[in-house]
């Protein structure tokens, strides 16, 4: 990275701490969520959002998009939304007596989608999503329509336990780059949350990274170097996923069906270089690989029935292949 363009990097990264402060002072008692939200978009990705209602997380992807400065739109899913809801149709038009079709945009054409409740939807509704996500563009009709950009899809979802729920199909959790947990805050939050939103109405976010210097930092965030052990270490970390690996643990061939994707490890060195830039580093360390192997994993490798019997999930089965991947460096 240049002297100049480490600069640029500089003054973009106080923007995007001034960002996060001021989202950690609306949003309460959600900082390590905020954080890896902050990773992941810069990092140029998708990001779901599981946890139960009520914890904030529609006020904070809407606070994000304020301080962003992007066009932004909500999706209310539910088992009646129909794939055209979400990408737009075709609607004829008549004008000095003559007739046209015009393709009416949906709710997808903006800078950073709420998808809320995505697994309220049907899989014919979330596979709406399915292009936008990965090619950017919606094509109805025949005719492909390319998506503002940046284009970010931020989905939410309740547990797969509470009733009226459809899981997301593998194919769709693959294009989301982390899957982050939104967890019941502590205490001392939750006394302020309740002190902030009973009184009067706090000011409103202020835009404090325009669309366009994101966008400039998603590319000085793909400059950030990494070593090729770190790499090698990423690689084996994926691979250790996969219960008919060459030395896989008892544990992943009794519990894993299926290993995570070349994705993952695309997930976890992205992640690990936007959050190497918004430390002020100019290379990724080791720690950088740990902090986002799990929200790059957790979504993408599937567990078998004998996983669920025995409550056992993917952070319980992480330590193991952490360890396979150091020894085979």
């Amino acid at each position: 990275m240049t002297g100049t363009l480490q600069q640029r990097a500089t003054e973009l990264v106080a923007k995007v701490v001034a960002l996060r402060d001021e989202l950690a002072r609306q949003v309460i008692g959600q900082d390590a969520l905020i954080d890896a939200l902050i990773v992941g978009l810069l990092a140029g990705g998708h990001v779901l959002l599981e946890g139960l209602p009520g914890l904030g997380k529609t006020l904070l992807v809407r606070t994000l998009a304020r301080g962003l400065g992007l066009s932004h739109s909500r999706i209310q899913c539910t088992p009646d939304l129909m794939p055209t809801d979400i990408t737009g149709t075709q609607i004829l038009d008549e004008e000095d007596g003559r007739r046209a079709f015009r393709f009416q945009r949906g709710p997808v054409f903006a800078g950073l989608v709420l998808a809320d409740e995505i697994n309220r939807a049907t899989p014919k509704t979330q596979s709406a999503l399915l292009e936008a996500m990965q090619e950017h563009s919606v094509t109805v009709a025949g005719t492909t329509h390319p998506l503002p950009q940046p284009f970010h899809v931020i989905a939410t979802q309740n547990p797969i336990e509470l009733e009226g729920t459809f899981p997301l199909p593998e194919a769709q959790l693959d294009r989301f780059l982390f899957r982050l947990d939104v967890v019941t805050p502590d205490v001392e939050a939750m006394v302020r949350i309740l002190e902030v939103t009973t009184a009067g109405e706090s000011p409103g976010m202020r835009e404090r990274l325009p669309a366009a210097e994101l966008l400039e930092l998603q590319g000085i965030v793909r400059e950030v170097l990494c070593g090729s052990h770190l790499l090698r270490y990423t690689a084996h970390l994926v691979l250790a996923t996969h219960p008919d690996a060459p030395g896989a643990d008892e544990a992943t061939r009794r519990f894993v069906r299926y290993g995570a994707s070349a994705r993952a490890g695309q997930a976890i060195v992205l992640g690990a270089k936007a959050r190497a830039l918004l430390a002020g580093r100019p290379a990724i360390t080791r720690e950088d690989i740990d902090a986002c192997s799990m929200p790059a994993l957790v979504h993408r490798v599937l567990l078998g029935f004998e996983a669920e019997a025995e409550r056992t999930g993917v952070a319980d089965l992480y330590p193991a292949w952490r360890t396979a991947a150091e020894r085979a460096l």
